[in-house]
């Protein structure tokens, strides 16, 4: 006579380690503080400023206007490969190439782009010149040419 015991169903192994575990990972992450290896930068100086007496002030000269300050400009910008033997520079403020000897010609990305009252597009620096708006050509170019 043999005699046959039932073993209750394991529970859903599949489901239930994965998330027992994604739980434990998630209690640990949130168990632990931010760590610092330094000194906040936020941090206020524990040095007190140096008083200063009336002979060690000096008078500020008036203010004079200053023209307003150009974006910098680089002979080559890192991502964008400059138009294929053009005498050029990048103009960090407008995102493009400038051609040099050319009157608002730019490049960027295989396309000069044209202003000349209204925007124009081209594969060349000399033409022909697709019609575009402010839509189609680079942002920097747009916000500056209105």
């Amino acid at each position: 006579m043999t005699s046959h015991i039932a073993i209750p169903a394991a529970p859903n192994l599949r489901i239930g380690l994965p998330l027992i575990c994604l739980l434990l990972t998630l209690a640990g992450c949130t168990a632990q503080g931010p760590r610092y290896d330094s000194e906040p930068e936020w941090e206020p100086s524990r040095k007190p400023p140096a008083a200063q007496t009336p002979s060690q002030t000096r008078p500020m000269p008036p203010a004079q206007p200053q023209p307003p300050k150009q974006a910098p400009r680089m002979k080559a910008h890192p991502r964008f490969a400059p138009p294929p033997g053009g005498n050029c520079y990048w103009d960090t403020g407008l995102g493009v190439y400038v051609l040099q000897g050319e009157r608002n010609v730019f490049y960027r990305e295989r396309v000069y782009y044209r202003w000349d009252g209204n925007w124009s597009y081209s594969n060349g620096p000399q033409g022909p010149w697709q019609p575009t708006d402010a839509s189609g050509v680079p942002a920097g170019l747009g916000r500056h040419f209105r």
